[in-house]
């Protein structure tokens, strides 16, 4: 076990009273990564985060938005405009914070990839964690579609996967007629649980079994989790934070 932590002794103890904190240093602990941060403010801010993202993927899951391939995404006009490619992008005229709060709010209205729910899950949490002013003022050209495709939240890959991590299931002998499952895009929750949209909270092992009822038909070839893992730049959107206060 090597991990490092720039701050004053006893500061862990401090900071992890509550179980998932304690879950996510723990995960952290367990790796060979070498994890350093600036201040015990950087610590704080990374805990608090992936608390609430942890939080907004248990949310979107009670929420009702329904799973649906690109071709048929859905959204509630009075807040998003419904792109070609099937990705979502803000209207002008909303804030974007209360335009994140609706797809909790008004699940029943929205229809996405998992991919999508992924963006969907970060931004409120890091709605939650730095404040509405912050938010609305820093993410208010807002495009949701794929992960991959964001760039305001400095998504960054990481060796070792914690709470409130993204992480893939890779399913490469999907069944080509069904291409929106090769592959399921998930939050870690906890050691034992993830959400991915479309098939809800489950064990790594139930989402792999899940997957391998797609496959072709006679393949053997099973599912994995993939060793791709993403999170936003914890630190960048901190910065955010102490920038608006700065203004304040």
């Amino acid at each position: 076990m090597i991990i490092t932590f720039n701050m004053r002794a006893g500061r862990l103890d401090q900071l992890a009273s509550s179980e998932l904190y304690r879950s996510i240093i723990a995960q952290k602990r367990q790796t060979q990564v070498v994890y350093t941060y600036r201040s015990p403010e950087a610590l704080d801010f990374e805990l608090a985060m992936r608390g609430a993202i942890v939080q907004a993927a248990r949310d979107f899951h009670a929420g009702g938005a329904q799973f649906a391939t690109f071709k048929n995404s859905r959204a509630n006009e009075s807040f998003w405009t419904r792109m070609p490619n099937g990705g979502l992008r803000l209207r002008e005229e909303v804030l974007p914070s209360d335009a994140i709060r609706d797809i909790f709010n008004n699940g029943g209205r929205y229809a996405m990839e998992c991919a999508t729910a992924m963006v969907v899950i970060l931004y409120k949490g890091v709605l939650d964690t730095i404040g509405d002013k912050a938010f609305n003022r820093h993410f208010n050209q807002l495009v949701l579609y794929d992960w991959q495709y964001d760039s305001d939240l400095q998504l960054t890959r990481t060796p070792q996967a914690a709470a409130g991590d993204v992480v893939y299931f890779e399913n490469p002998d999907f069944n080509p007629e069904t291409p929106e499952w090769q592959g399921e895009n998930a939050i870690l929750l906890d050691d034992h649980l993830y959400f991915g949209h479309g098939l809800g909270i489950k064990s790594a092992d139930a989402i792999i079994n899940a997957l391998n009822g797609r496959r072709k038909s006679g393949s053997s070839t099973s599912a994995y989790l993939s060793d791709l893992v993403v999170h936003p730049d914890f630190e960048y959107i901190r910065r955010l934070q102490e920038r608006e206060e700065s203004h304040s």
